[in-house]
Parts: C-alpha cells; structure tokens; sequence
C-alpha cells in the first residue's frame, strides 16, 4: 500500500504559456518529442536547430513554429518563459541547462534528470481541461501507461463542458458561497448540461445550466452511512469514492485510517466522533443528533464507519433518527473484517460438505449466564466470525467448549485485516486464550472458528501455541471444559 505521509520532490503546477515563448534546442527525435507536446498549448513555440532533420521541419512548418536555423547561443532564449534542452548532445544540453538557469529560466533536460528544474507529465488534454501524470523522472513508461488509461475514461465532451462552465463562472460566483454554491457546480457537471454537451447539443446545455442558476429550490440535505471497509483504501467501492468527492462534511469514527478520509475533498468539513475501545469522544445519541442537524442544514454528508455500517457499525440508531427527523440518507456497504481476514488467510468462510452457514458476532455476546442460541449452530458446524474479542478470548474459547465444541477446532486470527501490517495467527480453540496477554496486538483483532478454517493457508501464519502462558488455558475465567 502506498505511504500516506510520502512526500513529493516535484510539486505539479500548471504553466501560464499563453502567448509566451517556450524555447526547444535540438534537430532530432527528442526535439519534435517535445515541440509535439507544447505544440498543445497556446505558447509561441521557438525552435533553435542549425541541422533540423526533415519531419521536425515538416513539424515546424505545418505549426507555424519559430525557427532559429543557427548554432545554439544563449541569447536565443531571452524572453522564453521554459526551455528544454533536447539535442541529445550531452555537453551541449548541460551548456542549455546552465544558461537557462543564469538567466532564471525553468529548464527540463531530456533524459537527464539531474539538469532539470521540472519534469514533463504525459497529458491527457481535454482543453481547458488537462490531466497531467508525472513520477519525477522515475518511469516515464509507467505514466504513459496511466495517460492511456484515463484517456479512455474521459469523454471528449469534457472540454466542451469545461469551457461552458467558464462561461457561467462570474454568475456562479454571485451564488452565496458554500453548500448552494458548490450545489450548484455539482448538478452543473453531473446533471442535465453534462448530459446536454455529451449529446452534442450546446444550446440546451446553456439552458440547462441557467435554469439551474436560476432555481430557488433550497438546498436539501443527504447523509451517506457507508461503509468504509476494513483499512486498506482501495478495497473502498466506487460509490464510495463518488460520495466522498461530494460531501460537505466527513463524519468518520476513529477506527478509520487517514488514508480513506484523505480521499474526500480538501476542503470538506472532517469531523471525528471517536468509537474506539475505551474511548468514545461522543455518544450514539450525540452523533445522531449531529447527523440531523448537519442534514438540516443542506449538507451533504458522509459518515464513514470501520467495515460494513450494517455490521455491527450501530447503523440503525441512526437510521432510525434520520427517518423520525425526515432526513434523506442512503447506506452504502462495504467490506466487513471477517471477509477481509478470511482473504487474508485465503480461507473459505463456507466450504462444501464442512460449513454452509455462518455466524457475525462479538465476544461481548457471550458474557453473562446462559449462552446465545447461535452457539448451538457453532456446534453443528457453522464458521463463526468473532469481532474485537482479543480482550475477552479465553471466555469465548471457554463458553464454546462448554456448549461442546472441540477444543481442537481450528482458530484463525487476524490483526489490521486488509492493511500490510496485517498479522496473522492460528491455532485450535484451546490456543485462543493466548491471545489475552498479547500486549503487542494493539490493532483491531477478528477471530475466525469453525471446521471450515482448516481449509486456509497458514504458510504466513505463526501459531497461536507458541504464545500460550502458564495460566492462559479455557480454564482460567472460572469456566470448566
């Protein structure tokens, strides 16, 4: 997985070439490479090759590209707001990069990264809209790999679209600022224009957009409880994705990893409501009360929760205060821990012949008295999944052997399910307890029981027995076996 505090050592900007020089020195394959790509932009292009090889010349004359037909000078580049130094020649491109700088202009030096100020991205042009992708000189194949690929996902109309949205611009910009005025560009863009300008009808597009300025209708607020999965960023769904480039506000619990928050807007409103083990910033009832009032309010909101919201996620408290208050809301899954820890292990949650039924539950559930009916079907072999029960393993191990299952049932145990410091463990039930006085498992735990588990692959696994201590038996909460 990526690193999310990676840091850049080339920032991307875009270039004001508009009517500027941009000087290119080279004759050959590296020069129209690069007189190609500024060719793209409205920039006075300023060719410098005393031998120009013949389809730079064609090149030239079919762009009407300025031609320096002379040994290279540094004068040559006055005035010139970039230069790129492309004749192949490395004595001469070090000469070009030295010179450009004297005179304090930004140069890229083909292939020779250690002589460039900046660095070219493959473009995807969709004018005025422009996609670049750059890895720093790195692995130019790579980012012309990524060019192809969004340029597939773009349509052509979005040019179109993006010159129509400059043309409505200083009139979206009277709209009071915030949700009614980012509302507005959200329907511009994703609603009736859009449609408009990929059919290819610009005047209904136009009136599209102005009854859409036009429209008094408030603002109506939407919360999206969903499901932000078990870590790993790119396990999100698509849905997922869309709505956190939507919201106005972020509602995430503390399980959730900054790199899935990350991908929401910049400027969206985050704002943390705890949910930890042990430590709870707000109540149920007052984010319920939150998610309300934000509603009330017109935001568009995102409330992220660890896993699946369904799953024990508390989704339906607060479902339940956004109906009785008349607040839109829609659930959005996601990937709950046991599915993401089952993958880890490669293990079969259900398995032909061996378990066709499953059980979702916490280790919580087994405290008290008399034991749940679903530990009657663990008995008859369904895979029971058991969520944040490292602190209470050696009573679930001990209530379930005293409902009679085996001791030698096969347990798998995952700690950061999904994430690369995921670690993972396996044993029999009789092993469980070990996990108790585990004080290096310090991330969410998901345990896995049943005959099904013996399918999976433990080659990346250590064995729970190997952390058994005096003491940590199914025995030592008070519970016979």
């Amino acid at each position: 997985m990526p690193q999310v505090d990676a840091k850049l050592n080339a920032f991307p900007v875009f270039v004001r070439v508009e009517g500027e020089a941009v000087a290119v020195v080279g004759g050959g394959d590296q020069a129209l490479a690069k007189a190609r790509l500024i060719g793209q932009s409205s920039a006075v292009l300023r060719i410098i090759a005393q031998n120009a090889e013949p389809d730079l010349l064609a090149f030239i004359a079919q762009s009407g590209a300025s031609h320096i037909a002379a040994a290279y000078d540094a004068s040559q580049l006055d005035g010139a707001v970039l230069v790129f130094a492309a004749s192949g020649d490395g004595e001469l491109d070090r000469r070009v990069a030295a010179d450009a700088r004297r005179l304090g202009i930004p140069v890229n030096a083909v292939d020779r990264p250690e002589l460039c100020d900046f660095f070219t991205p493959a473009l995807v042009n969709r004018a005025p809209v422009a996609i670049a992708i750059g890895t720093e000189g790195a692995g130019p194949v790579l980012a012309q790999m990524l060019r192809s690929r969004i340029d597939r996902m773009l349509s052509p109309s979005f040019g179109g679209l993006a010159a129509l949205a400059a043309s409505f611009r200083a009139a979206a910009e009277r709209l009071p600022k915030g949700n009614i005025r980012r509302r507005f560009w959200s329907d511009f863009f994703g609603g009736a224009p859009a449609r408009a300008i990929e059919a290819g009808e610009l005047s209904r597009a136009y009136e599209a957009a102005t009854d859409l300025l036009l429209s008094n209708a408030p603002a109506s607020g939407h919360i999206a409880l969903v499901g932000a999965g078990p870590g790993a960023e790119d396990l999100l769904t698509l849905r997922t994705h869309r709505l956190l480039m939507e919201a106005d506000v972020i509602v995430h619990d503390a399980l959730v990893p900054e790199a899935v928050i990350a991908m929401g807007r910049r400027d969206a409103e985050r704002l943390a409501v705890g949910k930890r083990k042990g430590c709870h910033t707000k109540s149920q009832a007052e984010i319920n009360a939150l998610l309300v009032e934000l509603g009330r309010q017109g935001k568009r909101v995102v409330r992220l929760k660890s896993g699946d919201p369904l799953v024990f996620g508390r989704a339906g408290e607060e479902m339940a205060a956004l109906r009785d208050a008349g607040i839109a809301y829609e659930v959005v899954p996601g990937v709950t821990a046991a599915f993401a820890a089952a993958a880890d292990f490669e293990l079969p949650l259900t398995l032909r012949g061996v378990s066709s039924s499953m059980v979702f539950t916490t280790g919580h559930d087994l405290k008290g008295n008399s034991l749940p009916d679903w530990a009657r079907l663990a008995i008859s072999g369904a895979t029971v999944a058991v969520y944040m029960g490292r602190s209470v393993a050696a009573e679930v191990a001990g209530r379930l052997i005293e409902a009679g299952l085996s001791p030698d049932t096969a347990v798998a145990v995952v700690e950061n399910a999904s994430l690369a410091n995921r670690r993972r463990f396996h044993g029999t039930l009789a092993d469980l307890p070990s996990l108790e006085a585990r004080a290096d498992l310090s991330g969410p735990v998901m345990t896995i029981i049943g005959d099904a588990v013996a399918g999976a692959n433990f080659e990346r696994s250590e064995p729970l027995a190997a952390h058994r201590v005096a003491g940590a038996s199914v025995a030592a909460e008070g519970v016979q076996p």
